[in-house]
């Protein structure tokens, strides 16, 4: 079984490529999803266990599924 940090870790990365990809700062992208921009930069190095809500919003702000997110974790 993997650990919790592997995860976070993952989940993390994904939502950074997302973000590159569209050409966002991590300050942007907190801005798209009403979070503060230390948040996104946390949740991108794995240190931030994602509530639902935040992971909608984040979804919703990459133009992805929130299923996207975590597939494969």
């Amino acid at each position: 079984m993997k650990s919790r940090a592997v995860d976070l870790l993952m989940f993390g990365e994904r939502v950074r490529k997302l973000r590159q990809r569209l050409g966002l700062s991590q300050e942007a992208l907190a801005d798209l999803c009403g979070l503060h921009r230390t948040y996104v930069g946390g949740v991108e190095r794995g240190e931030r266990n994602v509530g639902l809500l935040n992971l909608l919003r984040l979804a919703r702000a990459l133009r992805c599924k929130p299923g996207d997110l975590l597939r494969d974790l």
